[in-house]
């Protein structure tokens, strides 16, 4: 997918909100570079948000270091025993997937799977998620 110069322009202009960090709550994290409205979508990206389901028979002839990235960076549904992965493969990454937990997210997924922001955040703000809204988990922190 080749864009323009101006395409490119527009995009770093009107959509660019966030970079990664060290985190507070762990490890790394995803933070406003510049304010972000209530309702605005800071985490638009030109990556196909696609993913190919993979069930654990499939993922045990893999490498364990492998394994365990899958583990960390895609959605794993051990009751199924199937992980999704990003059609994309695990070079590219959307940094959405470096978004942290919290009871109190300031973004939240939309009916059609965009992550949009529920207040107001300033620059140099966390950006969070809540995982059990989000992907049914279970935390009590």
């Amino acid at each position: 997918m080749n864009h323009t110069k101006e395409e490119v322009l527009k995009h770093l202009t009107q959509d660019l909100y966030c970079r990664l960090g060290v985190s507070t709550v762990e490890g790394v994290g995803v933070f406003a570079i510049r304010p972000i409205a209530k309702g605005l979508y800071p985490l638009r990206s030109w990556l196909p948000r696609d993913e190919v389901r993979v069930e654990f028979a499939d993922l045990k002839t893999l490498h364990p270091s492998i394994r365990k990235q899958i583990d960390m960076f895609c959605y794993v549904n051990h009751e199924e025993e199937y992980a999704d992965v990003p059609c994309i493969g695990l070079n590219a990454m959307n940094i959405s997937i470096y978004l942290n937990h919290s009871k109190t997210p300031n973004l939240a997924f939309d009916d059609e799977g965009e992550l949009v922001a529920l207040k107001n955040i300033q620059a140099g703000e966390e950006l969070f998620i809540d995982y059990d809204e989000s992907f049914g988990d279970v935390h009590i922190f």
